[in-house]
């Protein structure tokens, strides 16, 4: 009787071998895949920021395009549209980044694009991720 249950057993036992191996590569697998949703993601929040961070400069660098000969003869705040498409594109080669500048009436709309490098998440096949922020800033007159 007893070698008839060691018997049993050792059948059990055959028929589960490599369970805990198929367990733990899948498991290490979601770990990975969990450590770079947060390491990329993280790296992908912060391209955001500054994407955003940018083209909000970039577009305050546009606003202060003023036509000057139209504000002193009229006293009006209007943008020279070159201009403060040329001050924005100047702006973001300085820092580096590339995007669209678009002049509207008084207001300079930048947007900005950021691809950034996965480092974990190449593993899975997702080689970057791409960020976009807008910035919009509106030529005023101050009040001293």
């Amino acid at each position: 009787m007893i070698v008839a249950l060691g018997r049993r057993r050792a059948r059990l036992d055959d028929a589960e071998s490599g369970m805990v191996t198929a367990f733990v590569v899948i498991f290490t697998l979601a770990l990975v895949l969990m450590a770079g949703l947060v390491l990329d993601g993280g790296l992908a929040l912060a391209a955001k920021v500054q994407a955003i961070d940018d083209a909000q400069a970039a577009a305050r660098s546009g606003a202060q395009a003023i036509d000057i000969p139209t504000y002193r003869a009229s006293g009006q705040i209007t943008l020279d549209p070159a201009q403060a498409t040329a001050d924005a594109e100047r702006y973001l080669a300085a820092a580096g980044r590339t995007g669209t500048v678009s002049v509207s009436g008084e207001q300079v709309t930048v947007t900005v694009t950021i691809t950034q490098p996965t480092q974990i998440l190449d593993l899975a096949g997702i080689d970057h991720l791409t960020e976009t922020g807008t910035g919009t800033a509106t030529a005023e007159q101050g009040n001293g």
